[in-house]
C-alpha cells in the first residue's frame, strides 16, 4: 500500500437554506470555510461571508450557475456555498445545479410557503402552490380562479398586484400577502384583490389566494396538494339535471381528450347548454368560463356548478361580441353560433378549439374559420346508440343521431399550454370516419346563436 495522502476531492458544493433565523452549526461550518459564496444581496448582507471568500451575487440566475461551473471545473478542492431562501430543494436552485451535473450537500431552512401558511394559522396539505417566478402569471391566475387555497410564488412584475388585478373582479378571493417573512421588514397582510391591485408590496413575498368559504376542507385527505382528479368523466346525460343536454356523453369524451384540461388552464365554453362541458373541464381542474346568452340559461349552468361542487365562471352575453372582455383562453369548446363564433374563438384560443355540429354542411365552415386562424383542423363523425337488443329505453340502436365534432390545433403550443417549436410529424392522421362531401347549398339565413346546441340529441 502506498503511504500518499488522498488526493482531495475536486471542489465541495453546499446549498444553505436562509429564512432570517440564526444559522445552525452544521451551516456555519461550510459557510466559515468557503472559498466562493453565491446569493442573492439580501443573504450575502445578513450573513457572516469569510473575508477571504469570493462573492457572486446572484441577480443573474445563469450567470451565477456559470461561476459556479468555472470554479468546480478548476479541480483544486475549492469550497463553494450557494445561499437560498427557505428549502432550496422547492422551486429553488437545486433543481438548476443538478441539471447542470453538480451533486450538491443540502441544508434547508423553512420554507416561504409553510412559513406563510403558520402566518396565516391554515393547514396546507390541500394547498395547491405555483410559481410566477420566471414564468408567465397567466398560468398562476388561471389556477387561483379555479381552486380555493393557492400559494402564489411571486416575482418582480409578477407580484400582488398584477395578481389581483387579473382576478378583481370577475374572481372574489382574499389575499394574505407575506412580505420579506423571517426579514426585518416582515410583514403580513390580509386584503381583497381590489386593494392589494393599489398597494405598493416589499420583494421577496408569497401571497396565499383563499376562496374563504373554502379555505378549509371538509374532511382529510390522503394526498398533498389538491385532491385527485376525477375517476371518470363523460358523465352520464342525467347527471345534468333535468332537459336535454348539448352534448352527449359519448360526443363530449372526445371533446374532453381534444381540449386537453388541465390545473393552469382557462377554458371557454361558449354556447355552454347545461354547462356538462365546462363543469367535466373544471373537474379536471381547469379554469372555466361558460358563455350563455340569456338568463335563463345561465341559471341551469349555475345550478349544475353548485351541483358538481366546482368552480365555473358564467358569461351572459352573444357570442362573439361577449368574448371580448374575457382573458385569453388555452382551449374553447364551441357548442353553438356560426362560422363567426368559430373564427372569433379560434383567434383567441392558445392550443385548441373544439367544435360540435350536427350537420356535414357546417362541417366545412368550421374547419375554414380554424384554418382562417392559423390551426391545423381535423373532423370526425360519431354516432353512438344503445348496442344491445331494444336498446336503453328500447331505442333502436340505429336510429342514433350522428354528430360531426371538429378541432383544430395550434402549431407551436405543447400540451402544458406553453409556446414551443412545431415538432416534425411523426405520422400520418388517421381519419377516424370518412366526412361526405357537403353539398353548395345556400347559407342558412340566420346561424344559430351561442345558446343553441345544435346537432346533438335533446
Amino acid at each position: 500500500m502506498s503511504g500518499a495522502p488522498p488526493e482531495p476531492p475536486p471542489y465541495s458544493l453546499t446549498v444553505l437554506g436562509h429564512d432570517g433565523s440564526p444559522l445552525a452549526a452544521e451551516a456555519r461550518e461550510p459557510l466559515e470555510r468557503a472559498d466562493l459564496v453565491v446569493g442573492g444581496a439580501r443573504h450575502l448582507a445578513a450573513l457572516p461571508v469569510p473575508d477571504g471568500a469570493r462573492t457572486v451575487v446572484m441577480g443573474d440566475v445563469r450567470a451565477a450557475l456559470d461561476e459556479i461551473d468555472a470554479a468546480a471545473a478548476a479541480g483544486d478542492g475549492r469550497r463553494i456555498v450557494v445561499v437560498a431562501s427557505g428549502d432550496p430543494g422547492f422551486f429553488g436552485i437545486v433543481r438548476a445545479l443538478r441539471e447542470r451535473g453538480h451533486r450538491p450537500r443540502v441544508l434547508p431552512a423553512l420554507s416561504s410557503v409553510a412559513r406563510a401558511f403558520a402566518r396565516a394559522g391554515l393547514p396546507w396539505d390541500d394547498a395547491l402552490v405555483v410559481s410566477a417566478h420566471g414564468r408567465e402569471l397567466r398560468r398562476a391566475v388561471n389556477a387561483c380562479r379555479a381552486h380555493p387555497k393557492v400559494a402564489v410564488l411571486t416575482a418582480p412584475g409578477a407580484g400582488p398586484a398584477e395578481l389581483a388585478r387579473a382576478l378583481f373582479p370577475q374572481t372574489p378571493r382574499t389575499f394574505v400577502v407575506c412580505e420579506d417573512l423571517g426579514g426585518p421588514r416582515e410583514r403580513v397582510v390580509t386584503v381583497r384583490p381590489a386593494e392589494a391591485s393599489t398597494r405598493p408590496w416589499h420583494d421577496p413575498n408569497v401571497v396565499l389566494v383563499l376562496d374563504p368559504r373554502r379555505a378549509v376542507p371538509g374532511e382529510r385527505g390522503w394526498i398533498a396538494g389538491p385532491r385527485p382528479g376525477p375517476g371518470g368523466w363523460a358523465l352520464p346525460d342525467e347527471a345534468f339535471g333535468p332537459g336535454p343536454v348539448g352534448t352527449t356523453a359519448e360526443v363530449r369524451a372526445l371533446a374532453l381528450a381534444r381540449l386537453g384540461p388541465r390545473i393552469g388552464d382557462l377554458v371557454w365554453d361558449v354556447g355552454a347548454g347545461a354547462g356538462e362541458v365546462g363543469i367535466e373541464c373544471a373537474r379536471f381542474g381547469a379554469a372555466v368560463v361558460a358563455v350563455e346568452r340569456d338568463e335563463a340559461a345561465c341559471e341551469r349552468v349555475r345550478g349544475n356548478v353548485r351541483a358538481h361542487r366546482v368552480k365555473v365562471a358564467v358569461s351572459r352575453g352573444t357570442a362573439p361580441a361577449v368574448l371580448e372582455h374575457l382573458p385569453d383562453p388555452d382551449a374553447v369548446f364551441v357548442g353553438g353560433g356560426g362560422p363567426e363564433v368559430v373564427r372569433a374563438c379560434a383567434s383567441r384560443a392558445l392550443r385548441s378549439v373544439v367544435v360540435v355540429t350536427a350537420g356535414p354542411d357546417r362541417v366545412r365552415a368550421a374547419v375554414d374559420a380554424l384554418r382562417g386562424e392559423a390551426l391545423t383542423a381535423h373532423a370526425v363523425r360519431i354516432q353512438a346508440g344503445p348496442a344491445l337488443p331494444g336498446g336503453t329505453a328500447g331505442q333502436d340502436p340505429d336510429a342514433a343521431a350522428a354528430a360531426f365534432v371538429v378541432w383544430g390545433e395550434r402549431e407551436g403550443a405543447d400540451p402544458s399550454g406553453r409556446w414551443a417549436p412545431a415538432p416534425p410529424p411523426e405520422a400520418a392522421a388517421v381519419t377516424v370516419a370518412a366526412l361526405p362531401d357537403p353539398d353548395p347549398a345556400p347559407a342558412p339565413d340566420r346561424e344559430p346563436g351561442p345558446g343553441v346546441r345544435d346537432g346533438r340529441r335533446r
